[in-house]
């Protein structure tokens, strides 16, 4: 039977990316999103090219709706193999003294509640199988802090930490934890960051070739597919032309 894989935030970007890839190679796929209709767009194309497709329609910050979504997949779908929690996002580039504090509470509930929610829900899954694989999309922020980061960074920070305390509490029931931290990456990451403000979002990636979604799609696919005796715990993907958070060289 294929393997099972559950990716939050499928609607655009890396989950997108790595709905796509993971359907080439014969997954079956559960994505999530909350945005009906892109999700539906995602499901009907992957359908069309013969994959087997659960849309799940529901916001990972909504602790109800993540356990209702979990524990109401039917049975032929509760078999996960992998979960890939991508859902996160960036909210605006000020400094601490300046933040939006709405800002704030969207990122935490967002990136660290709703990594939380989706992965307590999902792991008992994985347990009562004996085997699993969580990947968690951190970011370069989640090892470094820069200026005006102030809150994505913690919430980042927070990926990285969470990753390391379920890697310890799952181990003895044989669930893999990987933590993808992508540098620099065009997605609709800026734009979203600057609140739609196009032109700003636009000079982020100005001057170098940044990381593409396929990049981090491939990155999952390679982590997620080496032999089940091997689990790559961390790893930290950067544009060649990014030496950390803050160091570019742009031409």
């Amino acid at each position: 039977m294929p393997l099972t894989i559950m990716i939050t935030g499928a609607t655009a970007g890396f989950g997108a990316a790595i709905a796509t890839t993971f359907a080439r190679k014969g997954y079956r796929l559960i994505i999530t999103g909350r945005r009906t209709e892109r999700l539906q767009q995602l499901a009907v194309q992957l359908q069309a090219e013969g994959n087997e497709v659960l849309p799940l329609v529901f916001d990972v910050q909504d602790r109800t709706a993540v356990k209702a979504a979990i524990d109401g997949l039917p049975v032929a779908w509760r078999a996960i193999d992998i979960l890939v929690n991508n859902a996160g996002l960036a909210l605006g580039r000020d400094t601490f003294h300046e933040a939006n504090l709405d800002d704030w509470d969207t990122m935490i509930d967002t990136n660290v509640k709703g990594l939380l929610y989706v992965s307590h829900a999902v792991a008992p899954l994985m347990i009562a199988q004996g085997s699993g694989h969580i990947i968690n999309i951190g970011s370069i922020a989640g090892k470094e802090v820069y200026p005006a980061g102030n809150g994505y960074c913690a919430t980042k920070h927070a990926v990285d930490a969470i990753s390391k305390s379920q890697r310890i509490d799952l181990l003895p029931y044989g669930i893999k934890v990987t933590a993808v931290h992508p540098g620099a990456a065009e997605t609709e990451f800026s734009l979203v960051r600057f609140k739609g403000d196009a032109a700003k979002a636009a000079v982020v990636y100005q001057g170098f070739t940044p990381l593409s979604a396929q990049d981090i799609a491939d990155v999952v696919a390679y982590v997620a597919t080496v032999p089940k005796h091997v689990c790559i715990n961390d790893i930290v993907v950067m544009p060649t032309a990014q030496a950390n958070s803050t160091t570019f060289f742009k031409q």
